[in-house]
């Protein structure tokens, strides 16, 4: 989904002639929780349901990374709600009208619809080939998505909430945006003569007058206010919060909501005015009412609607979105999770500079779940981050190669592991008072495993994943430090006391790994599945619930004690070559001999 700069009609001279239709006051808050029978049966059967989109894509253009980090956020947290038993739906898609779709397909000697269902399929393939888990994939084209927006439309003007009126204004038809003069600049085209542009996005715009729809927006400025004040977690991370209360503090003028049929055809056209065309941004907005079963099947899953969207797109979603909602009578999405852009060597990604990243190529160089980690862990909501081929190379060798995989090879290596299966534990050699062949900063790892769900749970929830798996990748630390500390493979298993002790420090380090496998499913779930296959765990034993640190320790029984390790299928995590990483594809490195 791309949003324009909305048309605001103060600033542009324009002249109203409004319908002789009835304004309806702005309807009650729908953010607070109603105390009716009807309401408390509602929530009992929506508490486990979870509802997350991502952004519907614009097809102007084949994916990027951007397109790709949204996608794997929304994806991480729609696992993540499976995991914990939640009924999850996880929405994505292509958003598909308007003048540049227009004009594209003409130059491209296509139909609109031809145009679009190509460049849709790249979208699809890319998302497939990166473990993307949607539900539901909305096209802006589809039948259903039309009938949804034609009602939405009708309730607000049912409602007295658009009506018709004439202007004049900046258009830039590349953003397919009306702007306000002070968001235009002067400029030189490539012929040297004097042009007006964008001062956001640097495109020409011309002057155009046009006659179409308004909503009225101004009318929900004081309920917008009083929502994101009483809901402070309506917008994450705050700094995206604060910046939305900071608009709502300003001139919230009324929005065009159409465009001229003779200048649009490519779009829904306004029910009733087959000379005006619904404009394309207000058309995307409604795609995720139409996936919840919008106008008839959607209470259970708009109750608990999560956005996840690109910061460049946050006044559309929590100022419009909300506004258009509250005008309609439903309820505001639970939450709207904002996360920043990625640069390339410090520079926004550019066709002109050359330094676009293929996320599709990038998948197949590092792995579908190698991209996935690096986004995911380097991935920071609060500001932009930096892509360059050699950084992920260097994480995913530290983290996932040598650190996570190391340990595996090392846990479950013939060498030191000969009857291939999850050891016992003795409650002797490691007992929960400080004593027996444990040290301190044995306990000291087994507390920050033991605490470790509940540190990630609280970063998932927040999409603060990076922080999640900064966690996980410590507590890896720790358990490898715990192996090398003991080594286990100078011990004399002829010796009793060695032998459980050895078994010992194997089935906590299993645990761990258990855990951990456990943990980053929703993160990299080849990896994870590989990692706890080799373990010996079985499909049903891998949910939040069953995840149950070092059953042992605590007096109950383990049920992965005794049995048998799954077959190995060779290392975790293929290494590559930094300094080579875009030339390098994945080496085999040689499985630890300890």
């Amino acid at each position: 989904m791309r949003f324009p700069f909305l048309f605001a009609t103060r600033g542009c001279r324009a002249v109203y002639r409004l319908h002789q239709k009835q304004f309806l006051s702005p309807v009650p808050p729908l953010w607070k929780h109603r105390s009716s029978a009807a309401v408390s049966t509602q929530l009992c059967k929506d508490d486990r349901s979870y509802y997350i989109t991502t952004p519907i894509f614009y097809v102007n253009a084949s994916p990027h990374l951007g397109h790709l980090y949204s996608a794997v956020l929304a994806d991480c947290l729609h696992r993540y709600k499976l995991l914990q038993g939640f009924n999850s739906k996880f929405a994505t898609g292509t958003d598909e009208h308007g003048l540049k779709i227009q004009q594209a397909a003409e130059a491209a000697g296509k139909d609109p619809l031809t145009f679009c269902t190509g460049v849709s399929k790249q979208f699809r393939h890319l998302f497939s080939s990166c473990n993307i888990s949607y539900t539901d994939y909305i096209r802006t084209t589809e039948q259903r998505h039309r009938e949804a927006v034609e009602h939405f439309w009708s309730v607000l003007w049912n409602k007295g909430l658009i009506y018709k009126g004439s202007y004049e204004g900046w258009y830039s038809t590349q953003d397919e945006s009306f702007l306000m003069p002070s968001q235009v600049g002067d400029a030189l085209d490539s012929l040297g003569q004097e042009i007006k542009v964008s001062l956001e996005s640097g495109h020409k715009v011309e002057w155009m007058k046009e006659e179409n729809y308004m909503f009225r927006l101004s009318a929900f400025q004081s309920q917008l206010l009083d929502w994101l004040k009483g809901n402070p977690q309506a917008v994450q991370p705050e700094r995206f919060h604060q910046a939305v209360l900071k608009w709502l503090h300003e001139d919230l003028p009324d929005l065009s909501v159409s465009r001229q049929r003779s200048r649009l055809q490519w779009g829904i056209p306004v029910p009733g005015d087959d000379e005006q065309t619904i404009y394309v941004w207000l058309d995307a907005l409604v795609n995720y009412l139409t996936v919840a079963g919008y106008p008839d099947k959607h209470n259970q899953w708009w109750h608990v609607a999560r956005h996840v969207i690109g910061k460049d797109i946050l006044k559309f979603h929590a100022i419009y979105w909300p506004a258009f909602l509250l005008g309609a009578g439903l309820p505001l999405p639970k939450v709207i999770h904002v996360h920043s852009h990625w640069t390339v060597g410090g520079k926004k990604m550019s066709k002109s500079l050359g330094n676009v990243v293929d996320p599709l190529e990038r998948s197949q160089m590092f792995t579908a779940d190698g991209m996935r980690y690096f986004l995911l862990r380097q991935g920071v909501p609060d500001s932009d981050c930096d892509y360059t081929d050699d950084k992920v190379a260097k994480l995913l060798n530290a983290e996932l190669a040598d650190s996570l995989g190391g340990l595996l090879n090392r846990c479950t290596a013939p060498a030191l592991n000969p009857a291939q299966v999850y050891p016992s534990f003795c409650p002797q050699s490691f007992p929960r008072a400080h004593g027996g062949r444990a040290v301190r900063e044995d306990y000291h790892m087994l507390d920050a495993v033991k605490k470790l769900p509940a540190v990630v749970e609280k970063h998932y929830e927040t999409m603060h994943i990076y922080k999640a798996l900064e966690a996980i990748s410590a507590c890896v630390r720790l358990t490898n430090r715990f192996v090398q500390r003991h080594t286990p493979w100078k011990m004399d298993r002829k010796n009793s006391e060695d032998e459980r002790w050895v078994d010992t420090i194997i089935h906590i380090s299993l645990e761990c790994l258990r855990m951990y496998g456990t943990l980053l499913q929703p993160i990299v779930p080849e990896t994870s599945n590989k990692l706890l296959s080799r373990l010996g765990v079985q499909p049903h034993e891998r949910s939040w619930a069953a995840l149950n640190f070092l059953a042992r320790y605590q007096g109950m029984d383990c049920p992965f004690e005794g049995r048998a390790l799954g077959s190995d299928s060779g290392v975790l995590f293929s290494r590559l070559e930094p300094h080579n990483a875009d030339k390098q594809k994945p080496k085999k490195t040689k499985k630890s001999a300890n």
